[in-house]
């Protein structure tokens, strides 16, 4: 008869630790797929972050500006508990989250907002064309 070894495990709550950051970056990467929300501090540290499929939507509604405003407000909600109050926004990528961020960050009034910067990367001359075609 084989005996099945347990070891004592002993459910340990870990207590969450509220940090005191006054400063810090939100970054909003927004595809054609889905929108990521990463909130930071100044030294790139990341304090909490969401995405619209972490707000339980899933498939095309994903991509909709209120996946995006819901993935903001939930990641938002908690860095306030950190004691967040002034931030600088980053946006990158060409989906519909870049907008509704915008309009979301204008009504909400909870955050003294600092800088808005588009940080998609534009390619300056791109890679070389394919060539002519021949008929």
């Amino acid at each position: 008869m084989a005996e099945i070894n347990q070891k004592n495990k002993t459910n340990t709550n870990k207590k969450k630790v509220f940090k005191n950051i006054v400063e810090g970056r939100l970054y909003v990467q927004s595809t054609f797929n889905n929108t990521l929300v990463t909130i930071t501090d100044t030294k790139g540290k990341v304090i909490n972050w969401s995405s619209a499929g972490n707000c339980g939507f899933k498939g095309s509604r994903k991509s909709t500006p209120f996946a995006a405003t819901t993935a903001i407000e939930k990641a938002l909600e908690e860095a306030k508990k950190h004691g967040l109050k002034r931030l600088e926004v980053y946006l990158n990528g060409p989906g519909v989250g870049r907008d509704a961020a915008l309009r979301f960050l204008r009504s909400k009034r909870d955050f003294d907002i600092d800088k808005i910067a588009d940080v998609t990367p534009i390619p300056h001359n791109g890679p070389r064309p394919p060539k002519q075609r021949r008929v």
